[in-house]
């Protein structure tokens, strides 16, 4: 694939009106002015807020004009997206306290100077300016119908609980961003295609032209919960590189796919064979490091993934050994003859379980030796003097050699 490609399939959702209507202007030569808004409801940006800067970058890297909006007046009103209540109202001087480290943690992907630098602004500028007649001539673009059909506030509705007037105002305020700051295309998340087709309509409506809209994938946990401040799970962009490389390591492992995928440049047939080893068998763990010293590397440094790397394996080897210890201590002893493996161990009484019902744990990681999850391709492996089995949650062994 050529950079075009790239940019429009890989880790994107959606593209209106189409992903053939936006290909044509791109492979027309025409710069796009194109934004992404970020609301300082918090102080951190993280690593989901980078799937979409990632697709910034690219577009930076094309010469298009990368707009990063601070939404520090529609911040105050809080984005009713995906929220099961009302945010609460923050004070304009409370958003700009949260959003004075935004630019040198959005640099860590974005490029603030130099050939093309994106440009930083603040909506505040123009919506503060709007006037009560104002609101009213964007209100008219909208029906009560179309808002209050937002699955959150049916949730509400059949909660019987309140919905302010103020909530249905931010789709009208966020999509005048587009009108204001002329916008060929906006850049979020599948969680703000409500609010960027405001946006759309209003630069229809009102500007008589095209604007297009990009949507990236959310990211997720290992139980679908996305990963975000609201949700208590962030992973921070300006993390010391210690913290952030183990919270990366304390994401499901099914959160290794879509974090290469979305987060790195990896080629996705590398990603594919990836996923079909660990599908195999392959231990997770394995590739898990290896995301998560990419990552690290990625936000902050070679030098600094490293040590990262290091400091999370020495302390890992020891909460391993304390826990094979712990284990030792209530084992269930096992009499082996010498270079006995696993089925032998599991073989003999008074387990005897058969060759078959061996592998099938092994496939489906239900047997650990010393708190190690054991491989297909290792299920041959001899067991030693004093090692720990741990057949699913209730049964641990202790090996003791003839």
């Amino acid at each position: 694939m050529d950079a075009i490609d790239h940019l429009l399939s890989r880790g994107v959702d959606t593209i209106l009106p189409s992903k053939e209507a936006l290909e044509k202007v791109l492979r027309s030569d025409q710069k796009l002015r194109l934004y992404q808004g970020f609301d300082p409801t918090g102080a951190r940006l993280h690593i989901g807020h980078s799937v979409a800067m990632r697709k910034l970058r690219k577009f930076q890297e094309l010469g298009h004009k990368v707009i990063f909006l601070i939404g520090d007046f529609t911040a105050t009103i809080g984005d009713p997206s995906g929220k099961a209540d009302a945010r609460p109202i923050l004070t304009h001087e409370q958003v700009l306290e949260n959003a004075k480290e935004y630019q040198r943690q959005a640099s860590k992907i974005l490029k603030f100077d130099g050939d093309n630098p994106v440009e930083v602004l603040f909506n505040n500028e123009w919506l503060s300016k709007l006037s009560f007649a104002d609101v009213i001539r964007l209100a008219s673009h909208f029906t009560v119908q179309q808002m209050i059909e937002r699955d959150m506030f049916q949730a509400r509705i059949k909660r019987s609980d309140q919905i302010g007037l103020h909530e249905f105002l931010y789709p009208l305020m966020v999509g005048y961003d587009s009108v204001a700051m002329n916008i060929d295309l906006e850049l979020g998340g599948t969680d703000q295609m409500f609010n960027m087709i405001a946006g759309r309509k209003l630069v229809s409506q009102i500007q008589h032209r095209e604007k297009f809209v990009m949507t990236v994938p959310l990211l997720t946990d290992s139980k679908g919960t996305k990963i975000g401040k609201t949700e208590g799970n962030v992973i921070g962009l300006a993390d010391e590189p210690t913290d952030f490389y183990g919270k990366i390591m304390s994401l499901g492992d099914d959160a290794i796919i879509p974090c290469f995928t979305l987060l790195t440049d990896t080629p996705m047939d590398a990603i594919d064979t990836m996923k079909k080893k660990i599908k195999a068998g392959d231990n997770p763990m394995v590739w898990k490091k290896r995301l998560a010293f990419e990552l690290t590397k990625s936000f902050n440094s070679e030098m600094d993934a490293e040590r990262a790397q290091c400091s999370f394996e020495q302390a890992f080897s020891h909460t391993t050994q304390q826990t094979v210890s712990a284990k030792a201590a209530i084992a269930k002893p096992v009499v082996l003859i010498s270079n006995a493996t696993i089925y032998e161990a599991l073989g003999a009484a008074p387990y005897n379980k058969s060759k078959s019902e061996v592998k099938r744990l092994i496939t489906s990681g239900s047997i650990d030796i010393n708190n190690s999850t054991l491989l297909r391709e290792n299920d041959g492996t001899l067991l030693n003097n004093n090692d720990i089995i741990n057949i699913g949650p209730h049964t641990i062994l202790k090996v003791i050699k003839k």
